[in-house]
């Protein structure tokens, strides 16, 4: 799925407040201007743990949102920035339907590399998917962003995405605002364009994260 590219590091008595969007258009078999809402609260258990709860909604041009599951996620920063070659993290989720029996699991690794003032993230990530009326899948997707560090307000990038059911690739842009002692405002937003006929032809992203 297009979402959120995630990055290896934790940092130590963190707690932040964090809404995403995701709208895709023109999708085979998916309602048109479907919406996907996160709304999560997190906070860091140590130095390398890092704990997420999220509920999730979906809504479209033709359905009303509506809540649609909740999520547990958990990252572990495997290395200390700048340790290897690479920063390297681990990432686990579970989430359960709301109204049905249908789960979902997936864990993935996740890499970091600095060249200069360009960085480059990978996530690679396996889901399973079980329960009540469906059949159990599994599948992987994995993600690539590189981005340019032009200054700490504005981070321009391009992210690509690979997965069972959309290919794509397209522009983001990123930031973040300092505030008052060690609270910070970051954002993201993007518009991903599908390369196949299975993708939406566009996927526009968006997220705000309060961190204090």
């Amino acid at each position: 799925m297009i979402d959120k590219i995630y990055h290896p590091y934790v940092q130590p008595l963190e707690q932040e407040l964090e809404i995403r969007l995701l709208q895709q258009n023109n999708q085979s078999g998916i309602a048109d201007n479907t919406r996907l809402y996160r709304l999560a609260y997190g906070r860091s258990l140590s130095d390398r743990l890092f704990i997420e709860a999220y509920l999730v909604g979906q809504g479209s041009s033709s359905e009303s949102l509506d809540l649609q599951s909740i999520e547990m996620e958990i990252k572990w920063q495997l290395t200390e920035q700048g340790e290897y070659w690479a920063d390297w993290g681990v990432l686990a989720e579970l989430s359960k339907g709301i109204g049905n029996n249908i789960y979902e699991a997936s864990i993935g690794l996740i890499a970091e590399k600095e060249f200069g003032h360009w960085s480059g993230t990978t996530n690679f990530i396996i889901e399973q998917e079980w329960g009540s009326g469906i059949d159990d899948e599994l599948e992987s997707v994995f993600s690539l962003q590189t981005r340019y560090r032009y200054s700490q307000t504005l981070e321009p990038g391009i992210e690509f995405y690979a997965g069972q059911n959309s290919i794509g690739v397209g522009p983001v842009l990123m930031g973040q605002a300092k505030l008052v002692g060690p609270k910070k405002l970051k954002w993201e937003a993007g518009v991903i364009f599908g390369l196949d006929s299975k993708s939406p032809d566009t996927s526009v992203r968006l997220l705000f994260e309060y961190e204090f």
